[in-house]
């Protein structure tokens, strides 16, 4: 299986700059996002690669406990799509083997004209049982199959339009789907949004008091299962 690979976020620049750091060690195979290289220019701080010096430790990991796939369990994902997210579904597929995780395809297999609820359905529910770690559901705007995906008992999917929203949605709600457009999201800025949602953990803390209180609203209408 591929290397895990180092995620360098907007926060993890903040918090080498709140160190006293003037220099941030990213490794060459690392995922930098665009805000991160941003903040690093705006705050002073460079990004040294590997071949600017060894590797010897890991800065902005740890503190927080999101800045890295290389802490994650997870190893597999579910993705789907409809017609409309078919051709990003194949690309994106290939993306997430080469960054090292397992991908099982629930379809749709062709860009014959289908419902988003079906192959929707069939992502949550691959994340609810078990059998995945994580969904990824792609049809033509986002939303629809969020909502599909959010009718699941146990399923927390956000629909994500960039890296922040996706960042947000793991380190902040602990979301095992991820949700996509195809007509109003490029191939890259999706690529990038799926990088962000693989390589986020969940922080925990404050907020997750705050997804069990999620969790709680779900228990009150959920029906129990008769015999049970």
């Amino acid at each position: 299986m591929a290397k895990k690979r180092l995620l360098i976020l907007e926060a993890t620049v903040d918090q080498a700059r709140a160190r006293g750091e003037s220099a941030l060690h990213v490794p060459t195979d690392a995922i930098v996002t665009p805000q991160a290289r941003d903040r690093a220019r705006d705050v002073g701080i460079v990004l040294l690669s590997d071949r600017d010096r060894p590797v010897t430790d890991t800065p902005g990991v740890g503190d927080r406990g999101d800045a890295t796939a290389a802490n994650r369990s997870a190893l597999s994902v579910a993705i789907g799509a409809d017609h409309g997210g078919y051709e990003l579904k194949a690309e994106l597929a290939g993306h997430v083997t080469e960054l090292g995780w397992r991908v099982v395809d629930v379809g749709t297999n062709s860009p014959d004209r289908c419902d988003y609820p079906d192959f929707a359905y069939a992502v949550a529910s691959a994340v609810a049982s078990g059998k995945v770690d994580l969904g990824i559901m792609i049809d033509g705007a986002g939303p629809g199959s969020a909502i599909v995906c959010n009718k699941v008992p146990g399923i927390r999917a956000a629909a994500a339009a960039s890296e922040f929203h996706a960042w947000n949605a793991r380190a902040h709600n602990n979301c095992n789907v991820l949700t996509l457009g195809s007509r109003g999201t490029g191939i890259e800025v999706c690529k990038r949004i799926v990088d962000v949602f693989l390589a986020t953990s969940f922080e925990g803390g404050r907020h997750a008091a705050r997804v069990d209180k999620i969790m709680d609203v779900e228990r009150r209408f959920v029906v129990p299962k008769r015999g049970s």
